[in-house]
Parts: structure tokens; C-alpha cells; sequence
């Protein structure tokens, strides 16, 4: 392996672990994006790879409308003013449906239920509501990024990029 590659290898190893440890933190636990955070280097080249949804859970995604919100909501407005994504844009696949199966899940999961105002014992209305009063909060309001990922790979060019050129250099006047 060159000493550019070795660089390359050491900026692209410190990404992966600070973006999973930026993960732990925001409370994504060790789940499907966690686990396919890798990397995979090329020549000159690394790639960094994950799940799809990747890419929304660092960015954040603006929501289609905020003020559709329940005004019972503790979250309110817009969560990704300046996120390049906004759901219901179409350029993207998924339905409405499986979102909203996904939140169902998600309430099953965390065992998230209606409850009386007053007394606080759970009332009618299964998960199925439940996940879809969710998905449609969501939906209106966005997700507020984590920049679970951009920040390493922002800081990482900071403390290897001496590095990586020095590498690069080294490599190329080698004789």
C-alpha cells in the first residue's frame, strides 16, 4: 500500500468511527445505518458508503408543510430549513404507506399509545393510529439534521489533509 492509500486509510477510518459515534449519541443506536457505515478506497479515491437513508438522517429533510402540525405537537416548524431534501418533492422512492407501517412499528417498538388526558390510562386507538399520526407529523414538519457524518468527514480533511498530500507527494517523486 502507498503512503497516499495509508493516508487516505487513516482520514477515511477516523470518519467511520466518529460518524458511529455521532450515531450512539444522537440516540440512533447500533442499527442497519450504524452497521453499513464503511468505506472502500480505489486509486485515488474513497468512498463512503451506507443505507440510503443515510444521507437524510445527516441533512436533515424539510418538511412538506409545518403548519399542518397538530398544535398539540411539543415539536413545531420547520426542522430543515436549509436541507436540500423535503419530503413529498417525488424525487425520491418510498410510499405513504410503507412510511407509515414504518412508524407503526416504530410505536409498537417504544410501546408509544394514546393515553387519557386526565387520568392517564391508555384509550382506544391502536398502533396503526398511533403510527400514522406520526408519520404525518414528520412529514409535515421534516427531520432536523444530525450532521452525524459531515462533521468527521469535515474534520477529518483538517487533521489528515497534510497528511494525504505528504503521501501523494511522496509517492510521486519516489525513485
Amino acid at each position: 500500500m502507498s503512503e497516499f492509500q495509508k493516508a487516505l486509510d487513516k482520514y477515511a477510518k477516523y470518519v467511520i468511527q466518529q460518524s458511529r459515534s455521532n450515531l450512539t449519541k444522537a440516540g440512533k443506536g447500533k442499527g442497519p445505518l450504524y452497521n453499513t457505515l464503511s468505506y472502500k478506497i480505489a486509486g485515488s479515491r474513497v468512498t463512503f458508503l451506507s443505507e440510503k437513508y443515510g444521507i437524510f438522517v445527516d441533512k436533515g429533510v424539510k418538511g412538506k408543510n409545518p403548519s399542518n402540525v397538530s398544535p398539540n405537537a411539543r415539536i413545531k416548524g420547520q426542522q430543515a430549513p436549509n436541507s436540500p431534501y423535503k419530503f413529498g418533492s417525488g424525487k425520491f422512492s418510498g410510499s405513504w404507506d410503507d412510511f407509515v407501517d414504518k412508524m407503526t412499528k416504530f410505536a409498537k417498538q417504544k410501546n408509544i399509545r394514546f393515553r387519557d388526558k386526565d387520568t392517564g390510562k391508555f384509550t382506544k386507538g391502536g398502533f396503526k393510529s398511533m403510527g400514522y399520526i406520526i408519520a404525518k407529523n414528520i412529514y409535515s414538519r421534516g427531520i432536523r439534521p444530525t450532521m452525524f457524518f459531515t462533521k468527521p468527514f469535515e474534520r477529518g480533511l483538517e487533521l489528515y489533509g497534510d497528511d494525504i498530500v505528504a503521501g501523494y507527494i511522496t509517492d510521486k517523486f519516489k525513485t
